[in-house]
């Protein structure tokens, strides 16, 4: 028992019991609140819990009479005001700091942290009896020497130091050193790391990235974080400039792309001319500099589209090149099938019903083939346009812009519907908008190639219009929840007004 009162006299003090318990406080609250941080919270509970164990471990060293007993106890002191310090430093840069809304730069807490592990260090040195006057001394021409030594090591840790506090990179940012391209994802001592899109990391020392130029991508003072792309394309010299800029330039400024900015705009510009073709390119600003490829594709697939509907066709440098041609009776059969077809497409348009199945087939040879990629406006409300279209795959959503801006869905359109009638038939305007809601296919009937069957058929115009009476009733319907009665009267009410429209349209 005396052996016992001796020991703990020893290495136990007033503020021993205050110690035990903040570290146990802290390291719970740590542990609570920095789940990414956990082990590192862990571990710093551990190396207290340890240096505890050899303070106890001392007093009973001191009370078996060793000498040695001094040592292991201010070892222990050093091991336990390090955990603290390292507890302190977490507590204040990570959780009080950030709550203040202030954000000093990662290395700033590993300064702190050394800076109070050298002061702690020299403290309980000067307690046990050392003359720091000749340590300083005897560290200043020790510290020349490792200096020389490691020069290299202290330029990393200079130019770590130096990156974080003038920001001339932050984690987070996109930067091309070289040919690597990658995001930051820590800035340490000696090195920062890069992950690249190839799932690869690249650790750059910091003394390369001072002394030598890097691309920060994608940033700008005060504007968002946005890289511009380009998407090259060649057209043949036939078609005018003027013509591909505005096909390729409302599409994509209209359309709804994932990681596209609205602003700046999109912008297609003629680069140059060369080899018998024009070689065109596509400007646009990616917003999520991870999906470069991918938004890559997507815009070249809403470009292939958008000169498809135009009648413009890519193109490869001039080449001799020799075709062999396909036989006609096979050439026959291929342009029987698609004519079949496309009657059998028409069949399903309800404006089409009374149409004889000869009348069917003209109108299947003026049909004209429509790609749109997903997000492509097809139909914008109040634009004027005299045709329709005819969904042959994919979906497409209707919706209403109000005069606020607001943007309300009306319908989702697939396989076999159509719509843009009233435009065909009366010349109004669109009543509402069409988007593509994945890729579609359509078939764009005009109203030049239906006017050849009204002219000989002048009786069609009064069955269409009960058609179109109808169409309009079922929109007004759910757009103004009326009731059966007052959808009749407005039926009858507008089937003269209709009829006149039509007839008047293909001046019949």
């Amino acid at each position: 028992m005396e052996l016992w009162h001796k020991a703990s006299a020893y290495f136990w003090h007033e503020e021993a019991l205050l110690v035990f318990l903040s570290a146990l406080g802290m390291s719970f609250f740590l542990y609570t609140y920095l789940k990414d941080d956990r082990n590192r919270v862990f571990n710093t509970l551990i190396l207290f819990l340890i240096c505890q164990a050899f303070a106890l471990l001392s007093g009973l060293v001191y009370a078996l009479q060793f000498s040695f007993a001094a040592v292991v106890r201010e070892a222990a002191f050093i091991g336990m005001g390090i955990a603290l310090i390292r507890l302190w430093g977490q507590l204040v840069f990570r959780i009080l700091l950030p709550i203040a809304r202030l954000k000093p730069p990662s290395i700033a807490e590993d300064i702190f942290v050394i800076i109070a592990y050298l002061a702690w260090g020299l403290v309980r040195l000067r307690y046990a009896g050392m003359d720091l006057g000749s340590l300083v001394a005897t560290s200043a021409m020790i510290t020349a020497v490792v200096a020389f030594a490691m020069q290299d090591t202290l330029g990393n840790v200079l130019g770590g130091l130096a990156l974080q506090l003038d920001n001339s990179v932050d984690i987070g940012d996109w930067i091309k050193v070289d040919d690597v391209t990658g995001r930051v994802v820590d800035i340490r001592w000696r090195s920062t790391l890069v992950e690249t899109r190839n799932w690869e990391t690249v650790v750059f020392p910091n003394s390369q990235l001072m002394k030598n130029k890097f691309t920060v991508l994608g940033r700008r003072i005060g504007e968002p974080v946005q890289l511009r792309r380009w998407i090259w394309f060649d057209v043949e010299l036939e078609t005018t400039p003027r013509k591909v800029i505005d096909a390729v330039e409302k599409t994509i400024v209209q359309a709804e792309i994932i990681n596209v900015a609205k602003l700046p705009q999109p912008s297609c510009v003629l680069m140059e001319i060369d080899k018998g073709v024009a070689r065109y390119a596509l400007r646009y600003w990616l917003t999520d500099l991870v999906a470069d490829d991918a938004t890559d594709a997507m815009v070249r697939w809403h470009v292939y589209t958008a000169l498809e509907r135009a009648g413009i066709y890519l193109t490869v440098e001039k080449q001799n090149i020799h075709y062999v041609k396909e036989n006609e009776k096979y050439q026959g059969v291929v342009h029987q099938h698609e004519a079949h077809q496309r009657v059998k497409t028409l069949k399903q348009v309800e404006l089409f019903e009374n149409i004889s199945e000869a009348e069917l087939l003209v109108l299947a040879e003026r049909l004209k083939y429509a790609q749109f990629s997903q997000g492509n406006l097809i139909s914008q409300q109040g634009a004027i346009a005299h045709w329709l279209y005819i969904i042959i795959s994919g979906e497409a959503e209707v919706f209403l812009e109000t005069p606020s801006g607001e943007r309300r869905s009306v319908n989702v359109l697939n396989e076999g519907d159509f719509f843009g009638e009233m435009g065909m038939m009366t010349g109004a305007a669109r009543s509402a908008s069409v988007i593509a809601k994945t890729d579609v296919e359509c078939y764009r009937l005009d109203k030049e190639a239906f006017a050849g069957i009204m002219q000989a058929r002048p009786n069609l115009a009064e069955e269409i219009t009960h058609i179109l009476v109808e169409r309009r009733a079922q929109m007004n319907q759910v757009l103004h929840h009326l009731d059966n009665q007052t959808r009749q009267q407005e039926k009858t009410s507008q089937h003269n007004e209709l009829l006149v429209s039509v007839k008047r349209f293909f001046g019949l």
